[in-house]
């Protein structure tokens, strides 16, 4: 069970907090303890008027209760850990409110207490209370044979530099086969009949046309590849000229590579709107459901309490009814049956309290199970979308470094100065000047 405290302030605000069903598909105060009042904003603003008396800022202890998700706890093992957390860390008597979460499929407690010692007026100091709650909550997972989150195993080195299929996947390029990309290259040759539908062709297939450095005519893909033109279609250069004309007249490849990055950005762009409502759409139905799910969810708790109550109170009256009335209920308790009616009554209140607990915590595990598989569809979903966009990102992350590139590849090209040290070095004249030139032959290497 993973614990997470802190010391704060705030009665107000976390009172708001932790009775948001907004946020929560469920809310449920069980048990306020040490308090007037039996509502818990009335209860948090009891520690803090009694925090006025003293100089603490922090005068509440919150601490955030997480059981693993495939497992099903009782309200039984909240309480268990909260009492071990007081033992712990000196807080035991001390008023208490515990409420219970339910969001995403996943139930979780928080716990409050007051720091306040009305006795002494000061608040009690919680020392290391870190360092406790972790071994503790090391303690509950290995008490109740729950596996351990990594980050509680110890002896075990995890690697900073590990990387996932995904990672990897992300990193390597996808190849194609030379021999389609060739017969790619002769088909749009043979249906163009000039430049301009050569060019289209080329295009409607990911290949921009150029000019070449060194040939002619090129082409490129979206990888920034150079192919030839001749080689690829295995035309004649004469005949390629005729077709196609002069290749001056086309951008060269670094203008050519720059508008390719210029036009699949904008295309990658709109294909991450596109995706986006696509999943918005996707996800519009199962957040209705989940909607729907909730209202219902919270009709049947209510139900089931209310038949409780029902059901209690009737046997509440067949309880009292055991016991006889006026001259002879004053015979049945002077002969000691008063005393066994009585004892039989409590250990049916404790039989019939137990039963009620078990069947809402039955229907509690049966509304888990039926949120959870909701929530693995609305997960499956997201992570679709993400692995989608992570792809559509990664392209065009590359685009861009394609742009970039050529940028400083025009940087690199601008003319440098030459035999600079040569110029700046000064002349000597006369027979100095001719000494100078034979020192600089023999050092010459």
């Amino acid at each position: 069970m993973i614990l997470k405290a802190s010391q704060r302030g705030g009665a107000r605000a976390l009172a708001k907090h932790l009775l948001n069903d907004r946020e929560n598909d469920h809310v449920e105060v069980s048990d306020i303890r040490g308090f007037i009042s039996d509502e818990l904003d009335g209860a948090l603003l009891e520690i803090e008027a009694a925090a006025k008396g003293t100089k603490c800022r922090q005068y509440m202890f919150s601490v955030s209760l997480s059981p693993p998700e495939s497992e099903n706890v009782r309200p039984e093992v909240f309480e268990l850990a909260a009492e071990k957390i007081e033992e712990q860390l000196g807080l035991s008597g001390q008023p208490r409110a515990l409420v219970f979460h339910e969001k995403h499929g996943r139930r979780h407690a928080h716990c409050v207490w007051s720091r306040i010692d009305p006795q002494n007026m000061r608040a009690i100091n919680l020392s290391f209370y870190k360092r406790k709650l972790n071994e503790l909550s090391r303690s509950l997972f290995l008490d109740h044979g729950w596996n351990l989150p990594d980050g509680f195993k110890r002896g075990q080195e995890r690697s900073p530099i590990t990387f996932t299929l995904a990672e990897w996947q992300q990193a390597k390029r996808t190849g194609k086969k030379a021999a389609d990309i060739k017969a790619t290259f002769q088909e749009c040759w043979n249906k163009a009949k000039d430049r301009a539908g050569f060019q289209q062709a080329l295009e409607n297939h990911g290949y921009f046309l150029a000019k070449g450095d060194r040939r002619g005519f090129v082409a490129l893909d979206f990888d920034g590849e150079v192919y030839s033109i001749t080689r690829m279609t295995e035309a004649r250069t004469k005949a390629v000229k005729e077709r196609l004309g002069d290749p001056g007249d086309l951008a060269s490849v670094t203008e050519t590579k720059q508008r390719m990055a210029w036009i699949y950005e904008q295309a990658l762009k709109r294909h991450v709107d596109t995706l986006r409502e696509q999943t918005k759409q996707r996800l519009q139905p199962v957040q209705a459901r989940q909607s729907a799910l909730r209202t219902q969810h919270r009709h049947e708790r209510r139900a089931l309490r209310d038949s409780q109550r029902e059901r209690w109170d009737q046997e509440s009256i067949e309880r009292q009814a055991r016991f006889s009335k006026g001259l002879l209920g004053v015979w049945d308790w002077l002969r000691g049956r008063h005393k066994a009616v009585r004892k039989k009554n409590e250990m049916e209140i404790t039989f019939k309290r137990d039963r009620d607990r078990t069947e809402f915590q039955q229907l509690i595990q049966s509304q888990l199970e039926a949120r959870q598989a909701l929530q693995q569809e609305l997960e499956k979903i997201r992570e679709q979308h993400s692995q989608s966009l992570e792809q559509l990102y990664t392209d065009l992350a590359r685009t861009q470094q394609m742009a970039r590139a050529q940028d400083g590849r025009e940087q690199t090209f601008a003319p440098k100065r030459s035999r600079q040290r040569n110029e700046e070095r000064p002349r000597h004249r006369g027979s100095d000047a001719g000494r100078s030139r034979s020192r600089e032959r023999t050092l010459e290497p």
